[in-house]
């Protein structure tokens, strides 16, 4: 029989072969599944936009040109201000057409004597012809000279209308409203109104400026413009009239304008220097805080797409084979979907295609998950902006 104390290491050691029999039977502990955030995705309609770039220009230009040749005299408008329309500009020496215009008016005055006397003379002449006191001779040569004297009253007075006119244009308006352009001619200098024998073109003196509204010019491509007829003809899509079609402009400093514009032209035919239709939109400007001939980006709402799905930026990757997402299957699996986007709305991106109604796409912890893999899924909610921190996953 065996000493208590031989009984007591025998039993430690048997123990211990039963532990590690254990150990080895269990392996390692497995790590639970990733926990991550997931929204629903649910089908809507959505608008149709493109982020293009354009310029502004004038909604009106014109050039005030001298409409009479002369010494211009001064300017009386100040450079850069606003204009109404037959607004003094410039004065050209009237001198010279004043002079002309007195002629005229002492011309029409001796065409109407000459025909005054040529009148009485004809009329006695139609008395007389009855009693045979005359010839008929006569009274035909008197009556021509009468007609003669009729049709020099009438060369007359046009005279005297082109030289009251040329008078008037030694005043140069503005031929709009608008806001006035930098003087081109300084006072002293001969202008002209330039002819057709020398094809010399009227002096320049400034341009007018009609700043509100402004045009927004820019292009789109030639595919992407059927691209869009293609997606209307399927359905998918859904093309704003021309003059419902709006677009919103950014500033150069990152700021959006406050006024929407809306889109007022559409090329019929395309550039073949650039391959891109033209397109056109008129922007409100009753602040002038646009200027022609800037560079703005602007977001234009062509339309709108349905059935659509709404999904936010950190959910949706990317690799050489293009977009995708990770969608939590009903089995508690993560399976890969493949997608297609035509841009951003807000901070989300516009899947058009790749998902279905009721996919839990995968929002927070996608770093932690892989395609067949198991995850945990719990609703995902978006956290205030913290400095641009990234959302936890099933917050």
């Amino acid at each position: 029989m065996k000493s208590p104390s031989l009984r007591a290491p025998a039993l430690c050691l048997g123990l211990l072969a039963l532990t590690a029999c254990g150990k080895k039977e269990q392996g390692p502990p497995q790590m639970p599944p990733p926990q991550v955030g997931v929204i629903t995705a649910q089908p809507q309609n959505e608008p149709l936009t493109k982020d293009l770039v354009g310029r502004l220009s004038s909604f009106r230009s014109a050039d005030v040109r001298a409409r009479v040749s002369g010494v211009l005299l001064k300017r009386v408008y100040v450079e850069g201000s606003d204009v109404k329309k037959g607004d003094l500009m410039f004065q050209i020496d009237p001198a010279p057409y004043q002079a002309a215009l007195n002629s005229s008016i002492a011309n029409l005055a001796s065409a109407k004597a000459t025909y005054t006397n040529a009148h009485v003379v004809a009329d006695r002449d139609r008395q007389l012809i009855p009693q045979g006191y005359i010839a008929r001779a006569q009274l035909d040569a008197d009556e021509a000279s009468e007609r003669s004297a009729a049709a020099a009253v009438q060369q007359a007075q046009a005279a005297v209308e082109t030289a009251r006119i040329n008078l008037g244009y030694t005043k140069v308006v503005s031929p709009i409203d608008g806001r006035s352009g930098q003087q081109q001619v300084t006072e002293g200098a001969i202008v002209g109104n330039g002819t057709a024998d020398t094809g010399a073109s009227a002096t320049l003196l400034t341009t007018v400026d009609q700043v509100d509204p402004l045009y927004v010019n820019f292009t789109m491509s030639v595919a992407e413009m059927e691209q869009l007829r293609q997606a209307q003809t399927g359905g998918g899509v859904t093309l704003a009239q021309q003059n419902q079609a709006t677009v919103q402009v950014t500033l150069p400093d990152g700021s959006t304008y406050a006024e929407p514009g809306v889109l007022d032209f559409t090329a019929a035919t395309v550039d073949p220097s650039t391959g891109a239709m033209n397109l056109r939109a008129q922007i409100p400007n009753p602040k002038h805080n646009l200027l022609p001939g800037m560079y703005v980006t602007l977001k234009a709402k062509l339309g709108v797409q349905h059935q659509v799905f709404l999904v936010p930026q950190t959910a949706v990757l990317r690799d050489t084979a293009g977009a995708y997402v990770f969608v939590v299957g009903s089995d508690g699996n993560v399976k890969r979907h493949d997608v297609a986007t035509s841009g951003m709305s807000g901070s989300n991106w516009v899947v058009t295609s790749g998902l279905a109604a009721g996919d839990q796409v995968v929002v927070s912890g996608v770093q932690n998950v892989h395609d067949g893999a198991p995850a945990k899924a719990s609703p995902w909610q978006p956290q205030p902006a913290t400095g641009g921190s990234a959302p936890a996953a099933g917050k």
